[in-house]
């Protein structure tokens, strides 16, 4: 069986079942051109087109900053991830970023929409559009339009360099954020290494008919591959996500549960957050404390 085959395979599965919990695969810069991004083809070919993440610091992990709560929405089907390029002359390479109206308008709107959800109270379209007046313009424009439809929430946008430097010093200002592929991509990792690194953040990949979850920075974890010190938390809190999603809402707040008091004890933090806990470790105490409150839940019956 092919590469080709296990991804048309796995694309094939999900149009069936609906919904995906799923590890990263690794794209390596070194591929020849003619290789597409497996995860990119995924989301492109389910129309995956919102990649939500939601970064909110956690009990018991220590970072520079606190009281971070931020939802970052990326489109997530075009921008810098179109694979068009081509080598016009040889040692000039043009590489196409295509933003369309449609699909600018769309995630706009999940955006806008899941911020009244959630109750929020502002929305911050970030953009290039100082540089990129066609592409990114029309993208804010966009935004600016769907806002005007949401008296109730605060819209505001910032320029892309000053975002990632705003996020580093006062993170706090931030709410819910939406913006094109590749920003987002930058982004939901400055957001999850202020919130203690990808270990510990879980997003989604949501569209019309399907939905995929997997942890936020999409990072392989090549290195630490088979070591057990792997930090299991994103990868479990994006198993809650999908439960919510499947209204499952009482097995997943069951789980969340048990992984943040895990989080409140400090000799089961794993190495990346500066502990010496191993990821078996992790699960188990994760296991135990969800069996106490099932034995609990049965016992007041």
């Amino acid at each position: 069986m092919t590469e080709e085959d296990d991804i048309d395979n796995a694309i094939t599965a999900i149009r069936r079942n609906r919904v995906a919990l799923k590890g990263n695969i690794e794209t390596s810069h070194t591929m020849p051109p003619s290789h597409k991004s497996r995860n990119n083809l995924l989301r492109t070919s389910l129309d995956l087109y919102a990649n939500v993440i939601h970064c909110q610091s956690l009990p018991g992990v220590q970072t520079r900053h606190r009281d971070i709560d931020i939802m970052i929405i990326r489109e997530n089907t075009e921008g810098e991830y179109s694979s068009l390029e081509h080598e016009s002359v040889p040692g000039v390479v043009e590489s196409l970023k295509i933003i369309t109206k449609s699909n600018s308008l769309r995630i706009a709107d999940y955006a806008f929409r899941l911020a009244r959800e959630k109750g929020r109270k502002r929305v911050t379209a970030v953009h290039k559009a100082n540089i990129m007046k066609l592409g990114d313009g029309l993208f804010l424009q966009c935004c600016k339009e769907v806002a005007s439809g949401y008296p109730d929430i605060v819209f505001d946008s910032m320029i892309v360099d000053n975002t990632t430097m705003q996020l580093v010093s006062k993170p706090q200002q931030f709410d819910v954020m939406v913006m094109p592929n590749l920003y987002g991509n930058v982004v939901s990792n400055v957001c999850a290494g202020l919130v203690g690194g990808p270990g510990l953040v879980p997003g989604a990949n949501l569209g019309r008919d399907y939905a995929v979850f997997e942890t936020a920075t999409r990072n392989t974890g090549k290195s630490i591959a088979n070591k057990n010190t792997a930090n299991p938390t994103a990868m479990l809190l994006a198993s809650c996500m999908m439960l919510d999603h499947l209204q499952l809402h009482d097995y997943a707040a069951l789980i969340r549960s048990a992984i943040l008091r895990t989080m409140n004890e400090t000799r089961m933090h794993t190495a990346d957050i500066g502990g010496q806990g191993t990821t078996s470790e992790v699960v188990q105490s994760i296991m135990r404390l969800m069996q106490g409150a099932s034995l609990r839940s049965a016992a007041a019956f």
